[in-house]
């Protein structure tokens, strides 16, 4: 005799796995930040706790849905909205949102980090565009919301993918020009981390994106492999940064 065992319990332990790992990494950051004091040691530290935060509230959505009680969020007997601030606050918890504002913030930093590490400084208009349509996607996220409108959902998750897009091409392409210049393999090695870390980040959002489409198409309230895909790539991406930037430092 067989049992379905609940999608959404899968997901939250799922979850748990990747917070421990990523929790590890944040750690070792901060600790190489304390050591060295150096400023960029700090942009990834912070990079790396926004993205541990998101994780946090994509793991706290699981477990309002699952043991709350609260009816509103209930996908099996879900109702109406009842229009408190705490409802305003649990929906957009439990439809990733709140999780958006960190990934934002996350990537933000990233072009931060960006600029310290490649450029002799920013470029004023496409600083003041990045931190527009950051403050956009993180706004929309936020506000343009309404309980079960999977199109919002997905329109989110676009807006955060075409911000991770506009960030970390340009750092995979600086990352990838320096591997190919420098011959020390130390650094080479780095440089190409930091490039695979550009390209592993921009995949989180992307199968967020993809999990998100399949939904609006076929519906359901379970998650496809994309999503689980998602926070396999946010790992890997986590550990490209560590050994891109903080290993390669560690004997300095």
């Amino acid at each position: 005799m067989g049992f379905m065992v609940n999608p959404i319990f899968i997901g939250m332990v799922f979850e748990s796995f990747i917070i421990g790992i990523v929790l590890i990494l944040v750690i070792l950051a901060l600790v190489k930040y304390y050591q060295k004091q150096h400023k960029l040691t700090l942009y990834l530290f912070l990079i790396f706790l926004n993205y541990l935060i998101a994780i946090i509230f994509s793991w706290l959505s699981k477990i309002l849905v699952l043991y709350s009680g609260l009816d509103y969020l209930s996908y099996e007997e879900s109702t109406s909205d009842p229009g408190t601030l705490a409802s305003w606050i649990f929906l957009r918890i439990s439809d990733f949102r709140i999780s958006f504002i960190f990934l934002s913030i996350a990537i933000f930093l990233s072009y931060v980090l960006k600029v310290n590490v490649f450029e002799k400084g920013y470029n004023n208009i496409y600083k003041y565009l990045v931190v527009i349509y950051s403050i956009f996607t993180a706004c929309f996220s936020l506000l343009v919301y309404q309980k079960d409108n999977t199109l919002l959902d997905a329109l989110a998750f676009l807006f955060v993918f075409l911000l991770m897009s506009i960030i970390y091409f340009p750092f995979f392409i600086r990352s990838y020009q320096a591997y190919r210049a420098t011959s020390e393999k130390k650094f080479k090695f780095a440089f190409l981390s930091l490039a695979l870390m550009s390209i592993f980040f921009i995949l989180i959002v992307f199968n967020f994106l993809i999990d998100r489409i399949i939904i609006l198409l076929i519906g359901g309230r379970g998650f496809t492999p994309f999503y689980f895909l998602a926070w396999i790539f946010a790992i890997l991406g986590i550990f490209g940064a560590y050994f891109g930037y903080i290993r390669p430092k560690a004997k300095k």
